[in-house]
């Protein structure tokens, strides 16, 4: 079953309008941004098929981020590098993500559905909503625009760090990357704070 619109039209009846859905993409992979995406919809002007981005082919994603692109009242992206990660750490960088993805919407939302078990800093009040992505059509959306733009910019950090195997894998940890790793050792894109990476950074080192 699709994300539905349920939670923002409760919002609509209590006089908050509009609304953001707000989602990260890439807390996982051991190199390449946090990117999140906070998306205000317009209710008069529905996309069907929205749903958890994980769940759709790319082809259907890409599809569908053009049709957000389109027709959504706002659309923000803000990426967390590797640095920020290894600074502020996973949560914390994708915290400060989420927090600069609402502020840089076009249209100030007047409360925010946030994916997860988490509250950012917000400029609006907001409710956390575990498995968002599956319900709330906003926080749908949030996650098809965040995939879309991480996956694109992973296949471009692919041709600036070749045999990582990036575009394929988006620095998740899969076989093919940590043999990656052992071979050719960590790149500026890989965070230096995920223990894997560590490992590789001091075997490198001897």
């Amino acid at each position: 079953m699709a994300a539905h619109f349920e939670l923002e039209a409760e919002l609509i009846r209590q006089g908050l309008w509009p609304v953001a859905g707000i989602d990260e993409v890439g807390r996982g992979p051991l190199a390449g941004p946090v990117c999140v995406s906070a998306v205000i919809l317009d209710a008069d002007n529905p996309i069907e098929g929205l749903d958890d981005s994980k769940k759709l082919s790319q082809q259907r994603r890409e599809a569908l981020y053009e049709e957000i692109l389109l027709r959504a009242l706002a659309v923000s992206v803000t990426l967390a590098p590797a640095a920020e990660i290894d600074a502020l750490n996973i949560r914390g960088a994708t915290l400060a993500c989420m927090s600069r993805a609402a502020r840089g919407l076009a249209v100030a939302p007047r409360f925010a559905l946030v994916d997860g078990r988490d509250l950012p800093s917000l400029p609006c009040p907001a409710r956390a909503v575990i498995k968002g992505d599956a319900i709330s059509m906003s926080i749908a959306a949030a996650s098809i625009v965040a995939k879309v733009t991480r996956d694109r910019l992973m296949a471009r950090l692919d041709a600036l760090n070749p045999g990582y195997g990036f575009a394929s894998h988006a620095g998740y940890p899969t076989p093919a990357h940590f043999e990656a790793l052992t071979t050719l050792g960590p790149c500026p894109d890989h965070r230096r704070s995920y223990a894997p990476v560590r490992a590789a950074a001091k075997d490198e080192s001897r």
